[in-house]
């Protein structure tokens, strides 16, 4: 392999052991996947806080699109992390909140966004070395 080789290589499927029904750690990959994109994680922390309307939710997430929010608590409803209300009035009201198993990932979402915080400089100083000491490698 040279230097410059960049091709991706993956563990052949008989030793990923996702690839069996059987494996205790085959839905890890899919938990992580929505407790892990960017929104989720933002919606959880913002529902730390308490009960939230749609517009409040998106006003306190910066750049998040009617569109994106829609689907994040979508998503995160159908996993049963947030429960999201209708009150029967005119026009109808919704609020959105974290179900008990979501409340139990508040912590961990928190500790997470705390340390990105906290890091932000640390990493963009990082990343700004790697590229100038790798320009044309655009990896982002």
């Amino acid at each position: 392999m040279s230097p410059t080789h960049t091709e991706v290589t993956t563990a052949p499927a008989e030793l990923d052991p996702c690839g069996r029904e059987d494996h205790p750690d085959c839905g890890i990959r899919d938990v992580l996947d929505r407790i892990g994109d960017r929104w989720s994680v933002l919606v959880v922390v913002e529902l730390a806080g308490g009960p939230r309307r749609f517009r409040e939710l998106q006003r306190a997430i910066d750049g998040i699109s009617q569109r994106m929010l829609t689907l994040t608590v979508r998503r995160l409803e159908r996993d049963g992390l947030v429960l999201r209300t209708v009150y029967p009035t005119v026009p109808a009201q919704v609020d959105y909140r974290l179900t008990e198993t979501g409340a139990g990932l508040t912590h961990l979402v928190k500790a997470l966004a705390d340390w990105s915080l906290g890091h932000r400089a640390v990493i963009a100083e990082a990343r700004r070395r790697y590229d100038t000491a790798h320009p044309g490698h655009d990896i982002r």
